[in-house]
């Protein structure tokens, strides 16, 4: 007898052989038929129960979502729809599952819905082959950065610093909120906290990355990180995951070959190492799509928009070249976009950003030197006095997926753009004297974990790609 999982048994050759397989029911049709996955792969594998010759008591117990045994024989399958089935010769109900009560009943299911069961939604198979394309991601990640040289490094959770400058940050507290100390002033007096300062929860392991990659040489983070901003939307969340790799004696150019290369990669092995769970996922796409408005379709199917990513090369474009594209480009001029791109400066939209890899290039891009004014205090500043050296990769379906930048090394810039903006250089001294002792070139960029998922399933609201989403008024389970 082998013990063996569903995914595996389905590879199999047709011999016969014994085998002993756990798992839970998806369906019991005809007091025969049994549907049972064990989470390994988005397919069922049939099992086949000789009901004349097995306990009543038993079969009636044979409920969607119980969780049971099986030994029996594989065989190759009498019906159609599979190569090979299980006959079964025996059946252990390891837990019971109360067909009146459970939720996950074999029917289809709104995402709203299955929200609220997100405990159980993994049960079905759209969750299941997203959370699995999830955990391949991760793992493609990781294998990418282990495989070209880049330490692994944990960054802070609770900081003293606002990395972003986004001021909407989750406070750390361990004071009486009921009765604080008060400094002479009236306000909270933080000194008395528990890290005597406040602090609040990260929104990015970026400045700390870069302490580490001015002596380690390479290095990256993939850690949760956390916005107090008030957006009930699908692209939002409160709680997620980003990946941040920072390179000593990289420039931008550099930066924009290592973002293309790693962009590329993990989406290969999702394609070479996920094929089936993709191929769920685009049908359930196309059929979605099909549904919409001719003008609100996309293009292109799931898989075929991930293979334009890995089979292009990415076009690299200057902001101000980018500008001028759209400005004279025909939604622009007839006021098709929502956002009218007016001048030089301008902010771009989810929309632009489309347009330029969809209609104009069909290939996906990469914008570089932005506005000083609209990019974070920590990116280079260029010989030109107005623009950055930051760079924003754009992808179909989703736009600005990745964002990144040559970062500033010079001490005297730093200081004055910090005091533009007023940061004051107290709270960022360990920062500053990277800039001291022994600056360099280097840069980096950031991906939120999350947006990457989505677009590789094909999922349209952030809150289906995390186990459990963290959203304004909501923090179940």
């Amino acid at each position: 007898m082998v013990n063996k999982t569903v995914a595996v048994l389905l590879s199999e050759d047709h011999k016969q052989q014994e085998v002993h397989i756990k798992g839970w029911v998806r369906t019991f049709r005809a007091n025969r038929f049994i549907a049972l996955n064990d989470g390994s792969t988005i397919n069922n594998i049939q099992c086949v129960v000789d009901f004349e010759n097995t306990d009543e008591n038993i079969l009636k117990r044979i409920t969607t979502g119980a969780a049971v045994a099986i030994t029996g024989d594989l065989v190759e399958s009498q019906g159609k729809g599979q190569k090979v089935e299980i006959a079964v010769t025996n059946i252990e109900i390891l837990g019971d599952s109360d067909p009146e009560t459970y939720p996950i009943q074999p029917k289809k299911h709104t995402f709203e819905f299955l929200r609220e069961n997100a405990h159980l939604r993994t049960r079905t198979n759209t969750f299941s082959a997203v959370m699995r394309l999830r955990s391949a991601l991760s793992f493609a990640i990781h294998k990418y950065f282990n495989d070209n040289g880049f330490y692994y490094m944990h960054t802070p959770i609770i900081t003293g610093s606002d990395a972003e400058g986004a001021g909407e940050m989750f406070r750390v507290s361990a004071l009486d909120p009921k009765n604080p100390p008060l400094t002479e002033d009236g306000d909270v007096n933080y000194k008395e906290d528990f890290f005597g300062k406040e602090t609040n929860l990260t929104v990015s392991g970026q400045l700390e990355a870069e302490t580490y990659a001015m002596s380690l040489g390479k290095v990256y983070t993939f850690g949760p990180t956390f916005r107090a901003e008030n957006s009930n939307t699908s692209r939002h969340l409160a709680e997620f995951w980003m990946i941040e790799p920072e390179v000593a004696f990289m420039d931008l150019a550099g930066n924009m070959d290592l973002a293309e290369d790693f962009m590329k990669s993990v989406i290969t092995y999702v394609l070479e190492n996920c094929q089936d769970d993709l191929q769920f996922l685009d049908d359930r796409l196309f059929n979605e799509e099909k549904t919409k408005p001719q003008a609100e379709r996309s293009d292109m199917r799931l898989i075929e928009k991930l293979k334009f990513v890995t089979e292009n090369n990415f076009k690299r474009v200057s902001y101000t070249e980018a500008i001028d594209i759209l400005r004279n480009s025909k939604p622009n001029k007839k006021k098709k976009f929502k956002y009218i791109i007016e001048e030089w400066g301008a902010d771009l939209q989810s929309e632009h950003e489309r347009f330029l890899v969809e209609k104009h290039f069909k290939c996906p891009v990469i914008l570089f030197d932005y506005p000083a004014n609209i990019k974070a205090f920590y990116m280079r500043l260029n010989e030109d006095g107005k623009t950055v050296r930051a760079m924003d990769i754009l992808f179909p379906g989703i736009g600005e997926i990745v964002g990144g930048s040559q970062r500033e090394e010079r001490l005297d810039v730093l200081k004055e753009k910090m005091a533009a903006l007023d940061i004051p250089e107290e709270e960022l001294w360990w920062y500053l004297d990277l800039r001291k002792y022994g600056t360099a070139v280097h840069s980096g960029f950031g991906l939120g974990f999350e947006r990457l998922v989505m677009f590789a399933s094909g999922m349209t609201n952030i809150r289906d790609v995390i186990p459990y989403p963290r959203t304004p008024q909501n923090a179940e389970f």
